[in-house]
């Protein structure tokens, strides 16, 4: 079994979006302050795809059935998975917050992340807890998030 320190860096992901899909209510009409969120909130599922470098190295690709509540909290809930270089792949979870900037396109990500594995080449990582940091630009439409063993 490998052996992690608290705090060390597990990954890093440098991701594209590359998709959204909208319930009702235009993201992009929301973010310019075109539409208004209605007290049910709104619902977009984000697709991404990219590339994690570190422990970790291969691609990643995944889905984030991102909610907006009516008080205008982001909650993040993640499913994605990771296929390593050398052929594994490990399933990736994650809720979390996104907190967006004052007039800025880039919001703060913070994710707690659990990722599972039946692959004994990398069945370390289960017992793992996962504090991933990071940001998103919508402007570029790029996800950067490094991930720390909590």
């Amino acid at each position: 079994m490998r052996s992690l320190n608290l705090g060390e860096l597990l990954y890093e992901y440098h991701l594209d979006i590359t998709g959204m899909a909208e319930y009702g209510l235009s993201f992009a009409g929301l973010m310019a302050g075109e539409a208004a969120l209605g007290p049910e909130g709104a619902r977009f599922d984000v697709a991404f795809e990219g590339r994690v470098t570190g422990k970790l190295a291969g691609t990643v690709k995944g889905v984030d059935y991102l909610r907006l509540r009516a008080d205008g909290r982001f909650e993040l809930d993640i499913r994605a998975e990771i296929s390593t270089d050398d052929g594994h792949r490990i399933a990736l979870k994650a809720d979390g917050v996104c907190l967006p900037q004052p007039d800025s396109t880039v919001a703060e990500l913070k994710e707690n992340v659990t990722l599972f594995t039946s692959s004994p080449a990398y069945a370390w990582l289960n017992p793992l807890q996962v504090w991933g940091l990071g940001t998103v630009d919508l402007a570029t439409n790029t996800i950067h998030i490094r991930g720390y063993v909590a």
